[in-house]
């Protein structure tokens, strides 16, 4: 009977079998935690596909691994299926939570996703050296780290993004304990200065650094635009988008415009990977 737990246990996501409709996908076990699961949209076809990595926001505290953002919940066909449709194999991740674990544990388990779809790259017809990642908000800010420290990445797509935690900026001190930022450190980003500059972006760039696309508001009331004007200055190839009348989630915008940034940055996220 010692070995039943075992036995009983579902498969290591290693190992377990992937679904015909790949969603649900567990990547990884976290002992003590819930399962990490991924969903996976990918086009018709034999050929082994690029890969976009998906980064839901929510202030690392919430948020939904199926949710690209306020103004894109609405659109039909869904925006997973729009970048399909367009050659991508998609896959939108679940990370832990700022109220299941503290920096850097989400960034650990995007790396594990990575893993896991290289390892499982075969089986779902991927290519995992032609991959691109894109977040929103708190997303964008780990899509950021994941693509200045994962040598895999070609292009990173980074919506209204936090880049760094340690500097003050407008309605952001870094010495409120009581901050998104303050919540993924587990302290007032201003006391623990080693860990707010680990998780600041902006201190990770380098010279072999991917290019990204920053697509930010103006008028963002959340994470002032600073974030992403300091990011695209440090970085050695850089598109910076400020958008006038643009609101935090892209709140304010039409939608024909939302539409419109949509576009743009699959078309950015699609020249990453071509050649």
């Amino acid at each position: 009977m010692s070995g039943l737990p075992d036995v009983i246990a579902p498969p290591h996501p290693d190992f377990a079998p992937i679904p015909e409709t790949p969603r649900g996908n567990a990547y990884r076990e976290v002992p003590g935690g819930r399962p990490l699961e991924l969903d996976l949209w990918r086009p018709e076809g034999t050929d082994p596909l690029p890969l976009l990595l998906f980064v839901h926001g929510g202030g690392w505290a919430r948020g939904r691994r199926g949710d690209m953002g306020l103004r894109l919940r609405g659109l039909s066909p869904g925006p997973f299926e729009r970048l399909a449709a367009a050659g991508f194999a998609v896959a939108s991740v679940d990370y832990r939570l700022s109220g299941e674990a503290r920096f850097p544990a989400p960034l650990e388990d995007l790396r594990a996703a990575v893993r896991w779809l290289s390892l499982r790259a075969n089986e779902l017809r991927l290519d995992p050296q032609r991959l691109v990642v894109w977040g929103e908000s708190a997303g964008g800010h780990l899509a950021s780290l994941l693509a200045l420290t994962e040598p895999a990445v070609r292009g990173a797509v980074i919506w209204y993004a936090p880049s760094d935690l340690h500097t003050p900026r407008p309605g952001y001190d870094p010495a409120d304990p009581g901050t998104p930022e303050a919540g993924l450190l587990g302290a007032a980003p201003a006391e623990v200065p080693e860990a707010a500059r680990a998780a600041s972006p902006v201190d990770h760039v380098h010279p072999d650094a991917p290019p990204f696309l920053l697509v930010h508001g103006r008028d963002d009331s959340m994470v002032d635009c600073g974030h992403s004007k300091d990011l695209a200055a440090a970085l050695p190839r850089a598109e910076l988008r400020l958008i006038p009348g643009a609101d935090h989630v892209w709140y304010g915008l039409p939608d024909e415009q939302v539409e419109e940034l949509l576009a743009l940055s699959l078309e950015f996220a699609l020249a990453s990977v071509r050649g």
